[in-house]
């Protein structure tokens, strides 16, 4: 049997189970944008790389403000919200060449939400052949850039656009 090693997800695993404090919150509040990877920051939302991606590019949005559902989103919230999406659908289209994307938000623990109680969509950028045999055999996601790399891209192209 061959082992592909995948020693980042142990951070993950052990900090998935101390329940203490909301990494949305959290993140943002220690104003150090490039070691959380955030990329952008709106007046009430902000743009960061997901540090368990699924695919080279995949971001996060969320609101500062830690909030359940998308029904307690202000007016200003929700739209800055959707305007932030567009803006990553542009930077990924342009930065990455993405072909397509998956977005979408899980709300509450039963619909999967890594997250619970701070709303955050997912934007993950998608290319022709991307899914292949190890992610539906395996379990396992071959990235094919790094998160500093990726970061880097991102954010000059992001300086660009705004």
């Amino acid at each position: 049997m061959k082992r592909i090693w995948a020693p980042w997800r142990m951070q993950y695993i052990l900090q998935s189970d101390k329940g203490k404090g909301c990494i949305l919150c959290d993140k943002p509040a220690e104003k150090k944008d490039r070691d959380n990877y955030i990329l952008y920051r709106g007046k009430a939302n902000f743009i960061m790389l997901n540090a368990y991606p699924y695919a080279p590019g995949h971001l996060m949005i969320a609101p500062y403000r830690h909030i359940a559902n998308v029904t307690d989103a202000d007016g200003k919230e929700a739209k800055e919200h959707i305007e932030l999406i567009q803006l990553c659908v542009r930077l990924l289209s342009k930065e990455v060449n993405a072909a397509s994307f998956n977005i979408g938000m899980n709300i509450g623990r039963v619909a999967g939400a890594g997250v619970e109680g701070h709303i955050h969509t997912h934007i993950v950028p998608r290319w022709n052949g991307d899914n292949n045999f190890m992610a539906v055999v395996s379990d396992t996601r071959v990235l094919s850039e790094g998160l500093d790399a990726t970061y880097k891209k991102l954010k000059a192209g992001l300086d660009l656009i705004i």
